[in-house]
Parts: C-alpha cells; sequence; structure tokens
C-alpha cells in the first residue's frame, strides 16, 4: 500500500510513486473505458480479464497496490450504485464473494481491503464504470522499499496471476 509521510507542518500525504505510469497514461483514442474495451474484445489475457460473469466481470489491476489486487465491475457501462439493478448489485457482491475466497485459495492474504471509489474526488481513476476494489493484505505488506527505494515489490507477475485465477476460475 501507499506510505504515510507525517509532517508536523503539512497535511498527511500517502506517496505512492509505483502508480505513476497510471498517472502518465494516454486515455483511449475513442475515450471509451478500458472495462469497456476489454468486454468487447475477445482477448481476455490481453486484458486481463480472469472472468466473465453474466452480469459481471474481473480484471487484474494493471497498477497493483498489492499483489493479487482485483476490480469487480458490471458488465454495462454504469457510473454509480444508483445506476445498477439490483440483479447487477447482487451479481458484483456474489462475485467479490466468489473473488476473495479465491485469492484466499491461491494467494493466503491474511486480510483484504474490499471497496468502492465512487467520483474523481473519491479517487476514481475510471469515474464514469463502477467497480469494486479488492487488494488482498499480509502482515507487513508495507515494509521499508516504498519509503528507502520509492519501489513497491509486487511478487507475482500480472501474467502469472490471471494464468492462475483463470484456471481456477475456468476449470
Amino acid at each position: 500500500m501507499a506510505t504515510r509521510v507525517d509532517s508536523d507542518d503539512c497535511m498527511d500525504q500517502l506517496w505512492a510513486p509505483w502508480r505513476g505510469e497510471y498517472v502518465t497514461k494516454p486515455a483511449t483514442p475513442d475515450g471509451e473505458c478500458f472495462i469497456c474495451t476489454g468486454l468487447r474484445e475477445a482477448d481476455d489475457r490481453g486484458n486481463l480479464i480472469a472472468l466473465r460473469t453474466d452480469l459481471s466481470v474481473v480484471i487484474l489491476n494493471r497498477f497493483p497496490y498489492n499483489n493479487g489486487h482485483l476490480l469487480v465491475a458490471p458488465k454495462t457501462h454504469k457510473a454509480g450504485l444508483d445506476d445498477l439493478s439490483a440483479s447487477e448489485l447482487m451479481d458484483i457482491m456474489e462475485t467479490v464473494r466468489k473473488m476473495t475466497r479465491t485469492l484466499g485459495e491461491l494467494l493466503k492474504p491474511e486480510g483484504f481491503n474490499i471497496g468502492l471509489n465512487l467520483g474523481r474526488v473519491a479517487g476514481a481513476g475510471l469515474p464514469g464504470h463502477v467497480h469494486c476494489h479488492i487488494v488482498p493484505r499480509w502482515n507487513g505488506d508495507t515494509n521499508f522499499m516504498p519509503v528507502l527505494g520509492n519501489a513497491k515489490v509486487i511478487s507475482q507477475s500480472l501474467s502469472e496471476l490471471w494464468e492462475l485465477l483463470y484456471k481456477r476460475l475456468n476449470q
């Protein structure tokens, strides 16, 4: 996770330099969101789609805060919770439950952060397509590397994680 920088003279700051690539990455040419692009295309591996349900999709976060960081989103491009049908909400929550169980079995985390960022000011990097973050956590997963080395250690490649999840979920 991001490292906290405290100072008596200023507001606390979160330091997450490994996310710089995400911030500077240009938008898609037509302005379409990466979730919709991935859903439209057949290349699930290239788009990091681990699972498609009837109403939702599971995507590996291309710029993860931690190993196993996933996004669960509706298949339809909707901005907020009020835009979702009861069926979509239920499918997303069932998928979150399935993915926490699956990540628990495969990666053995000691806990999870699960949440939504609704609106750009709340931290949503993709405010037009609501999605839920699942971030596995381990005791000590924030350590000296971000503080001293300006680097976050992610112990597994996205390709390796995709392969592991895809095989388990699509047997």
